[in-house]
């Protein structure tokens, strides 16, 4: 909301229309309406086109920086610097789906779930800083997204029947995108590499530190080379037990379709 009452008063200041600062920022009157409301985080190019309109050496990008870190623990920004910035995100998902592909709903019950006496604010609070991050799998040049998931993170019903209808839904359109990977790990491919979730980021093509999480301690990044190897080396284990792409749609609808019946 707040940068979107600065993109305002910054078009009013320039005296132009929506749709003209819009046409000078290269970017359709929608997404401005969008950003201006707060109803979206302006992306990373889109702050950085306000300061070529405005001629700011980099304040409104700096401002959306700052502000795109709000709300997160102190534990989890290092990761959400890194995830902005990669070209690739690699995930292997064994409890619930990344927070990537989530959608509302989901999102609410697996937070729901994890603090069930906090109030419905926050509750939103926490779901939304989830949502505004998948704007680094919108935009224009997206990092490249590989993810395998365990079966059991399909068939287990988060938030109810309805609620996994319209995930597993969201999953299979996001899976035509190009730029989004996805393997399914079938219950019969046995013991897994890996029995923790974890994420392997890329910066310029190549993998570059690590991501994971425990239950009481949050999140940590490591980038030490000796740990990514072994990420690198496990993730590529966790690809070959997996199912290949047209495969894993086949399940994930069956397992659609199972949560319907």
């Amino acid at each position: 909301m707040y940068f979107g009452e600065e993109t305002k008063a910054l078009r009013e200041a320039l005296l132009l229309s929506q749709e003209q600062f819009a046409d000078k920022l290269h970017y359709r009157q929608a997404q401005v309406s969008k950003v201006e409301n707060g109803a979206v985080l302006a992306s990373e190019a889109f702050s950085e086109a306000m300061d070529r309109v405005a001629r700011t050496p980099g304040v409104y990008a700096r401002l959306r920086a700052k502000l795109s870190k709000q709300g997160h623990p102190e534990w989890f920004v290092p990761y959400v610097t890194l995830e902005e910035a990669a070209s690739g995100i690699t995930d292997y998902s064994c409890t619930f789906l990344m927070g990537l592909l989530q959608t509302t709903e989901y999102a609410t019950a697996v937070f729901r779930a994890a603090h069930p006496r906090e109030a419905e604010d926050r509750i939103k609070e926490r779901v939304g800083l989830r949502i505004r991050r998948q704007a680094v799998i919108e935009r224009d040049e997206p990092p490249l997204l590989w993810v395998v998931i365990h079966e059991a993170v399909l068939r287990t019903c988060v938030g109810g029947r309805s609620v996994m209808i319209g995930q597993l839904e969201h999953l299979i359109a996001q899976m035509a995108s190009p730029h989004v990977t996805v393997q399914v790990l079938p219950y019969r491919a046995g013991a897994a590499p890996s029995h923790l979730p974890f994420t392997l980021l890329s910066s310029n093509g190549a993998p570059h530190a690590v991501y994971t999480e425990t239950p009481t301690h949050g999140g940590q990044v490591d980038d030490t080379s000796s740990v990514v190897a072994t990420a690198v080396s496990m993730f590529d284990r966790l690809r070959m037990a997996a199912l290949s792409e047209e495969e894993s749609l086949t399940l994930i609808r069956k397992i659609m379709e199972d949560h319907a019946t």
